[in-house]
């Protein structure tokens, strides 16, 4: 049934929102399906629709939290999923549906940009981080992430950016600004201890690692560091490896020569996953090509300290309260400074998570998600400025 809208595009009144391009709610696998429930549950609670496109949920309720779920098959193959189901969502919302305004997560979902604009659908593209630099992708999948960056910029009514650093990218590349909209950190109180010890491990006993085997992800350096210190609480490593076998099996040849080094695998239960970071000693953090990383969020939510790579988006995050690593060396010298001081460590813990309740609310977020979307409701786009946006030959260095 097609939707009718519950405004004149004056942006005043309840709106219908989609959100589409993600894996949809209940969110189990990622930061955009996290920012998706977030943000969808507290429009609902402002009175707006929200549909919410899902593909490969266990639940097929056509309702999670209040928002509405439209679930949709999608072709179960990395290079086409995401593509396959974006493309079914987008022309349910331009035949079915019609909502008054389209939230289009991630970049490589701009070709479907067009036809909501040919159905008047005003839509925002949320940027993530920078694709093209994450190996996972082959070079044709690289090249395919630059371009849709490029089209997007040239498509969207609006462009958001979750770091300060992303939106710095494409205002030094295409010279078009930005919705610089970060994600929410949940504030972790406590947890149960129960789970951390039934994986051999002792609250405030240990250095946790949350992160896909991916070169982007240091843990590799993050592991040779550890090994290399003489670092006396174990090393927890949450995390796997889907497209990257060769990277995961040195990181497991390390694990298996040092017993300090707990290789724990995927975990996929969110209470068992809150209490690690709860009962952390420190946190290392190694991504490095994201915008505002949620692993990162969840651990200063936690009033966990951090110790990250030293990267402009990792600094921005933690406003630079932790301690930074570039080399497997730095790992080892900053984990043997952190058990050297403990006094140090929870203080700048409890720091981070002041900082996590001010700065990353996820009440604000849905705040500025709702703005926007009334903003391009009542007409507002950055296309005209944007639609003749070129890539500047210059390589950014942020």
């Amino acid at each position: 049934m097609r939707h009718k809208s519950t405004i004149d595009r004056s942006g005043v009144g309840p709106l219908s929102i989609a959100m589409v391009g993600t894996r949809g709610v209940p969110a189990a696998y990622g930061g955009f399906e996290t920012a998706v429930e977030e943000i969808g549950r507290r429009l609902v609670g402002k009175g707006h629709e929200v549909v919410v496109y899902t593909r490969g949920s266990q639940s097929r309720g056509r309702e999670y939290l209040g928002m509405r779920t439209i679930h949709l098959p999608a072709v179960p193959q990395k290079q086409l999923e995401t593509l396959s189901h974006t493309g079914l969502s987008t022309l349910h919302a331009i035949t079915r549906h019609r909502p008054d305004v389209a939230f289009v997560f991630n970049a490589a979902n701009s070709p479907f940009l067009p036809p909501l604009r040919a159905r008047r659908i005003p839509s925002a593209l949320h940027m993530d981080g920078l694709e093209w630099r994450r190996s996972k992708w082959g070079r044709r999948g690289k090249a395919y992430y630059r371009w849709a960056e490029e089209f997007g910029v040239r498509q969207g009514d609006a462009l958001i950016a979750d770091a300060p650093g992303i939106a710095d990218y494409y205002r030094h590349q295409f010279g078009v600004p930005t919705e610089m909209i970060r994600y929410g950190a949940p504030l972790l109180e406590d947890a149960p201890t129960g789970g951390v010890q039934g994986l051999d491990l002792q609250p405030d006993g240990y250095h946790l690692v949350v992160a896909r085997f991916e070169p982007e992800n240091h843990v590799l350096e993050i592991v040779r560091g550890y090994r290399d210190s003489d670092a006396t609480l174990p090393l927890a490593v949450v995390g796997s490896a889907p497209y990257s076998a060769g990277y995961t099996r040195e990181i497991a040849e390390i694990a298996e020569a040092d017993p300090r080094i707990r290789l724990l695998g995927a975990i996929y239960d969110q209470d068992l996953l809150d209490a690690l970071y709860v009962h952390a000693y420190t946190y290392v953090h190694g991504h490095s090509v994201g915008g505002t990383n949620p692993s990162l969020l969840r651990a200063i939510g936690a009033g966990t300290p951090v110790i990250a790579y030293d990267v402009g988006f990792n600094r921005d995050v933690l406003d630079d309260e932790g301690w930074f690593f570039t080399t497997a060396a730095d790992v080892a010298s900053q984990l043997l400074l952190t058990e050297a001081d403990p006094a140090a460590v929870a203080a700048r813990g409890r720091r981070n998570r002041e900082h996590a309740a001010t700065a990353f609310s996820w009440d604000d977020v849905a705040d500025a998600y709702e703005d926007l979307a009334r903003r391009l409701a009542r007409g507002e786009s950055v296309h005209p400025q944007a639609r003749r946006a070129r890539r500047r030959d210059e390589e950014w260095s942020g």
